[in-house]
């Protein structure tokens, strides 16, 4: 591929309009042209092509990285994360940023708690592909007392969605309440893990992804990541080698247990099962 022609979907990506991954759901709707012509996933666009999206041209953002906006969102219980403005509730209008940014994964519209959101759609990628390896946590709250049992098979895995969810660390918090630590993002995950037990969620926080924690951000307020922060993302990012979450979910059969390589607490109580680098 010449210097002068760009993948369409990273094209899309790089002016801040979306992720690659949305860019190829706009271009498989039919929303995208190029000088006015319906294209295919993998089309190319040259130098001096007119790329728009549902009518409205957007164009390349300039390479300066010093201009994009990196953020942290503790998001509220019923805002959507969504870019669309048609959806009520949309994670846009609700942070009313003057730059146009869009979410980076995903956290259910019932779920509160930590989101990235960004203008840089090129980093979206690596930190979706960096999901698989790195850490997200949770405080989830269920309908009824957790057991020691249901810690356990929390952590070993559980079959949802076609698949076993990875080994994971799980904490006791309270009767009611207990801490999880997850490095994959299926859908609405934590909650099918619960009821596959028989328990069912009542409350879920997501308060830290990666190195990045809620702290004594209030619900519904979002900050800037620091630049402390964003250079250890990028330095966490840039060596992932993985591919982008749920891309190819393996079979049940053939399903592997990687080692994890955090542990919540190491004084653990009796009721936390943690997997010290092995696969049970």
């Amino acid at each position: 591929m010449s210097q002068t022609e760009k993948r369409l979907n990273k094209y899309i990506s790089e002016s801040g309009f979306c992720s690659r991954r949305a860019a190829d759901k706009l271009i498989e709707d039919n929303r995208v042209t190029i000088n006015g012509k319906t294209p295919e996933l993998g089309t190319k666009v040259q130098a001096g092509d007119v790329v728009r999206v549902d009518g409205n041209i957007i164009g390349a953002m300039p390479s300066n990285k010093s201009d994009r906006v990196y953020i942290a969102y503790n998001k509220p219980i019923g805002i959507t994360c969504t870019t669309e403005r048609h959806v009520k509730g949309n994670i846009i209008d609700a942070i009313k940023h003057k730059e146009r940014i869009f979410p980076i994964g995903r956290l259910d519209k019932p779920s509160e708690g930590l989101i990235f959101l960004t203008s840089d759609g090129d980093i979206v990628n690596k930190i979706l592909r960096a999901e698989n390896a790195h850490d997200k946590e949770y405080v989830v709250t269920v309908d009824k007392p957790i057991s020691e049992r249901f810690l356990e098979r929390m952590s070993r895995g559980v079959p949802i969605l076609g698949t076993i969810t990875k080994p994971c660390v799980t904490k006791f918090q309270s009767k009611f309440v207990f801490r999880i630590i997850l490095t994959q993002g299926l859908n609405r995950q934590i909650r099918r893990m619960c009821e596959y037990l028989g328990y069912e969620v009542t409350k879920l926080k997501r308060t830290r992804i990666m190195n990045v924690e809620l702290t004594n951000l209030k619900i519904g307020q979002w900050r800037n990541l620091s630049e402390a922060e964003m250079a250890e993302i990028n330095a966490a990012v840039g060596v992932s080698s993985q591919t982008p979450e749920n891309a190819n979910p393996q079979p049940q059969e053939q399903v592997k247990k990687p080692a994890l390589k955090r542990i919540i607490n190491k004084k653990a109580s009796p009721a936390t099962l943690s997997l010290r680098n092995k696969g049970k």
